[in-house]
């Protein structure tokens, strides 16, 4: 049922005699459910969450209980405290036993606080098999078919896929169509990101066969 397509839904509903309505209340009952299926990966920007431990605190509790992220990624590459701020996001996320908690880039400092895994950049394709030689998930940023062949290659648990949708600074869209298309030569998880700020994105990505999505402006 997964993977039968709305179109196919739609059709075979309105062949048995329902009408249209019908058939969008069931396309919105199938979309909810498969967008609550999908794993949720929330990013921390310093625009919103400040580099102030006190307000990012308050800020990260608020927004974990909100959306109740499976995955969450402190990413701050200005931070002249990243590391203060790296144990606040570790604290917090270790009261939530049920979220994946990563810190970007830093291999060492992910090992040092305990967290589940570190979130590489696509530049350090090269550290995967360090990162798991101690014991720590790995999720990379990817942008092409290739880059994601070779994390899978490599040993990486996940990657981020990006951007799917228009987003600032980012380039040309990939678009949901170039996303099934890789879905359908990897094996690797695969989180959409980019551009993913509304439900009616999340609803695109739950067409698909991705794992989940990531995204920091959805999470605000």
């Amino acid at each position: 049922m997964k993977y039968v397509t709305l179109a196919s839904l739609k059709a075979l509903l309105i062949a048995l005699g329902y009408n249209c309505e019908v058939a969008k209340i069931y396309k919105k009952i199938y979309l909810r459910e498969e967008a609550q299926k999908m794993q949720k990966y929330l990013i921390t920007s310093e625009e919103f969450y400040t580099n102030i431990p006190e307000i990012f605190l308050s800020k990260m509790n608020l927004q974990l209980k909100k959306h109740r992220p499976s995955h969450v990624l402190y990413r701050d590459k200005l931070n002249q405290n990243y590391s203060k701020l790296s144990a606040v996001f570790a604290e917090v996320c270790a009261e939530y036993k049920d979220i994946k908690s990563f810190i970007h880039q830093d291999i060492e400092l992910s090992k040092e606080l305990h967290v589940s895994g570190v979130h590489l950049t696509s530049a350090q394709s090269h550290e995967i098999v360090k990162a798991k030689e101690s014991n720590l998930e790995v999720i990379i940023s990817t942008h092409t078919h290739e880059e994601v062949l070779q994390a899978q290659k490599l040993g990486a648990d996940a990657v981020t896929y990006s951007p799917i949708f228009a987003s600032p600074d980012k380039g040309r869209p990939k678009g949901v169509e170039d996303l099934k298309e890789l879905l359908e030569i990897c094996e690797i998880k695969v989180f959409a990101l980019g551009g993913i700020v509304t439900k009616e994105h999340v609803d695109m990505i739950a067409q698909t066969k991705a794992y989940g999505f990531a995204s920091i402006r959805y999470f605000y």
